[in-house]
């Protein structure tokens, strides 16, 4: 669905709060396919899943893996945030321009550091079960 096929929403205030909540689910859901599309998220999710099958293959407490889930969510969340900054850039500065890079160059890091994390997290739970043995 293109932006020009998207029906306009309601005027604020004018739902009621389960109408609310399933339009934000839609929007949601809607943003969740741009996602999907993108080359870093599918990278993020096959990451996801070798760190799933090492943390099955080594025994990993629920408590470990709930973290490990909550650091993959929080690399989407800003991968998601990252493609919205590309997304509005391109449209504001199409021209090749320093702003465009600077702009573009920060949401990569902040996608760097958020998969850092999640990577560092996994390779430190998996180590100290493999050293634990």
């Amino acid at each position: 669905m293109t932006e020009l096929d998207r029906p306009e929403p309601p005027a604020k205030g004018t739902r009621n709060a389960v109408a609310h909540t399933w339009g934000a689910l839609g929007y949601s859901l809607a943003g969740g396919r741009v996602l999907a599309a993108q080359r870093a998220a599918r990278l993020q999710l096959a990451m996801f899943v070798a760190t799933a099958l090492a943390f099955a293959l080594v025994g990993v407490r629920p408590a470990q893996w709930a973290v490990a889930v909550a650091l993959f969510l929080n690399s989407l969340l800003v991968e998601a945030l990252n493609t919205a900054i590309e997304l509005i850039v391109d449209r504001v500065s199409p021209e090749i321009s320093n702003f465009a890079k600077q702009a573009k160059d920060l949401g990569s890091f902040a996608v760097f550091c958020a998969v850092l994390v999640f990577g560092g997290h996994a390779v430190w739970v998996v180590g100290a079960a493999l050293l634990a043995r």
